[in-house]
């Protein structure tokens, strides 16, 4: 597959997971599309490594359609590795009685859920037009969920249901692109060192670190971009979501 790449991008690009990311793409050829809302951390990180930034809101099918047209300019994408999110922290009830903000659930599920979903159906859409390469593959789209899928914590249930979700449109949308020759993976995450968690005092960044098994430390971003180069690499991933989490089952809260 490798041979035929031509170019690829990375939703949430600016910054964490996806800048590491979108950085391994270009270190092997590949013109990478940096879509995130963020300009200024995007335009950054495509200048750094040669690419092209285009401001995108995931949630909007409108806005993802025009991405995807006018990411394509430069160079195919071969890949899509979807990292955009966010995370709510609201419990279902609060402490003093109120029911969980149905606005604040609604755009969880907007951004994360059918945010993910946009973007893997209209790129998809347009990666079926790609010539094959010596294995038949058109495309290969990662997606990104959480172990807070399987463990989701008090105070998540937002989070939980919409990285549940990303990870059970996995195996579907990997039968529905198959025939197109289009793979469909999707990487759960644990603890990562991602703006979310630098923003905290560096002893509560070692405290969470340290309820991980092994490697007893957070994750580094550069780590999720491995995994997003082993799954490149080897076709018969598909269809599977893989927890990249060092042991971690987290805890209730």
């Amino acid at each position: 597959m490798a041979s035929m790449m031509m170019g690829a991008a990375v939703t949430g690009g600016a910054s964490g997971l996806g800048a590491a990311t979108a950085r391994m793409l270009a270190a092997r050829g590949l013109h990478v599309v940096i879509l995130d809302l963020d300009e200024e951390k995007g335009e950054r990180v495509a200048s750094e490594i040669g690419g092209r930034f285009l401001k995108v809101n995931v949630a909007d099918a409108a806005s993802v359609t025009h991405a995807v047209q006018a990411g394509w300019t430069a160079a195919p994408w071969r890949i899509l590795v979807n990292c955009a999110g966010i995370c709510p922290a609201v419990k279902t009830v609060s402490r003093d009685g109120k029911p969980h903000d149905a606005a604040v659930f609604a755009h969880a599920v907007g951004v994360n859920l059918i945010g993910t979903f946009h973007t893997l159906s209209i790129a998809a859409a347009a990666m079926s037009g790609n010539e094959p390469d010596d294995q038949g593959q058109r495309g290969l789209i990662v997606n990104t969920a959480s172990i807070a899928a399987y463990d989701g914590q008090m105070g998540q249930i937002a989070y939980a249901a919409t990285k549940a979700g990303v990870a059970g449109m996995t195996l579907p949308a990997a039968r529905d692109l198959a025939p197109l020759g289009i793979r469909v993976v999707t990487i759960a995450p644990g603890l990562f060192m991602t703006p979310l968690l630098e923003g905290l005092p560096e002893a509560a960044r070692q405290s969470l670190g340290q309820q991980v098994p092994f490697p007893s430390r957070l994750g580094a971003p550069r780590e999720y971009a491995h995994l997003v180069g082993a799954i490149i690499d080897n076709p018969m991933l598909n269809g599977e979501t893989i927890r990249l989490d060092g042991a971690l089952r987290m805890a209730p809260k």
